[in-house]
């Protein structure tokens, strides 16, 4: 993976005007830049799905991709057998507010154990803000649950954006990215950001498939909760440079010199 990313940047950097920019800039700066970007291009869709959504845009797409989920002589009968049907069931459950508070106490355990302290108290208020924030969100919208299928299980808050989907985004890729700092072998990296985005996924796609959420709800919910992980991330990186928060772990000794790590 390393090399991987060392000959493309090599390649890059071998382009006439392009490789002379990336040769003027840091890798930190890139690092700054590419996070910004993204997390401006998360926010800026989640203001136009929020806009669509107000402006009762997406009605025909949501209704249809929920229709397509439930068996047409049946709108209370999920596509699939009633173990699969269990199965979105315990997954929308990693996106539940009791499984999450459990999850970021563990870490938050791990990295005072590995004498992280200032990580720790950053991943605290980083799960804290945007728990909030979606709160918010939620009663700022008011958005009504759907009512053209029967709910796969109880819900009790507003509908846009998914609470589940949001706080799952929120917590698992801000745990990811902010662990991710703290590893320095780029494979645990790779590996830990794989695992909260493919978590984040299937918390979203339960929710819609359950029926307590329309898509477009889901996809504001992804979209708002990655770009405030990706600013949390932008902060992580910020305070180890000034020095405020814990660098990242250095490599035990002779590690350096083994390959795909």
């Amino acid at each position: 993976m390393t090399s991987l990313v060392t000959r493309g940047r090599r390649r890059l950097e071998s382009l006439p005007v392009i490789g002379r920019l990336l040769a003027s800039v840091s890798h930190m700066e890139r690092m700054t830049l590419a996070t910004l970007a993204f997390a401006a291009c998360a926010l800026y869709a989640f203001v136009r799905i929020a806009d669509e959504v107000m402006d009762h845009e997406t009605g025909s797409l949501d209704r249809g991709i929920l229709l397509a989920l439930r068996d047409p002589n049946n709108l209370s009968d999920p596509l699939g057998p009633p173990w699969f049907e269990e199965m979105m069931r315990d997954f929308t459950a990693l996106g539940s507010t009791g499984v999450l508070t459990l999850l970021t106490v563990v870490v938050l355990l791990f990295l005072l154990m590995t004498r992280k302290r200032h990580a720790a108290l950053l991943v605290a208020l980083a799960v804290a803000g945007g728990t909030l924030l979606s709160q918010a969100m939620k009663w700022g919208f008011d958005r009504p649950r759907p009512d053209l299928v029967p709910h796969g299980m109880a819900v009790y808050t507003q509908s846009f954006p998914s609470g589940h989907a949001m706080l799952s985004a929120i917590v698992y890729l801000t745990l990811g990215a902010l662990l991710a700092r703290t590893q320095a072998r780029t494979r645990v990296k790779v590996f830990l950001l794989c695992v909260a985005a493919a978590l984040t996924v299937i918390v979203g796609v339960s929710r819609i498939y359950l029926g307590v959420h329309w898509p477009t709800d889901v996809l504001g919910g992804w979209m708002l909760g990655a770009g405030w992980a990706a600013l949390c991330w932008l902060l992580m990186l910020w305070l180890q440079g000034k020095g405020d928060v814990e660098p990242e772990s250095s490599l035990p000794p002779g590690d350096e010199a083994v390959p795909g790590r």
